[in-house]
């Protein structure tokens, strides 16, 4: 098996946002209720409780869990060798979640703490910036097993792949800005997850399973 490549000048920051992020619910923990707000509803309203530590350091430890796996991947991937060909970009995606759960961390602590923060609309926003930030470079992911859009006929085909990716990276960016600017609108927030979520992620699958059985016809015929 390959051997985990670990450069700790290149992993400072990361580890450095994960460590703030430790540093803030360590901080904030003494002043933190019982209960933590950890989820709410379509209408704002908080409608899930956390204990007072899961609540308080869940973000830290999922962002640390993450990070692992993020190095860990790479070495599992039958397609290990591909990663060198899109390598600022898998980069580019750690550095995205992991700012991502410091954001989550960040309102959850605001809205435990008594703050008026409309969370589901903030989240929202968040999701969308991830999805049109994502999407700007989801043209660049090489035919891997863990990274972009993995179905059974991307993964079964290169070519699949490429334009599958080419096209899911125009809706994901589209998908994104458009669910940006509907959260700081405040448009309907079941909308917002259909721009975001369902289009995007939706029509590349069809758009992949149509493609495969397009190119094996051609390939049949050409036989």
């Amino acid at each position: 098996m390959k051997k985990i490549e670990y450069n700790l000048k290149r992993e400072l920051p990361l580890i450095l946002i994960i460590i703030l992020s430790f540093a803030i619910s360590i901080y904030f923990y003494p002043m933190m209720p019982d209960r933590v707000p950890t989820h709410w509803n379509f209408r704002g309203e908080i409608d899930g409780y956390s204990g007072k530590f899961s609540g308080t350091f869940m973000m830290p430890i999922m962002s640390l869990i993450m990070y692992g796996l993020f190095l860990v991947l790479p070495v599992l991937d039958p397609k290990k060798n591909n990663y060198e060909r899109f390598k600022s970009t898998y980069v580019f995606f750690r550095y995205l979640f992991h700012i991502f759960f410091l954001g989550m961390q960040t309102m959850i602590i605001l809205a435990a703490l008594g703050y008026k923060v409309d969370i589901s609309r903030w989240v929202m926003f968040s999701i969308s910036l991830l999805f049109m930030l994502m999407g700007n470079v989801m043209g660049r992911v090489k035919h891997n097993y863990f990274v972009g859009i993995r179905t059974p006929w991307t993964l079964a085909s290169e070519e699949v792949w490429v334009k599958t990716h080419r096209m899911a990276a125009i809706l994901w960016t589209v998908g994104g800005f458009i669910g940006a600017v509907l959260s700081l609108l405040k448009i309907g927030l079941a909308w917002i997850l259909v721009t975001i979520a369902f289009i995007p992620t939706l029509i590349p699958v069809v758009y992949s399973y149509l493609l495969f059985n397009k190119i094996s016809k051609t390939k049949n015929s050409d036989s």
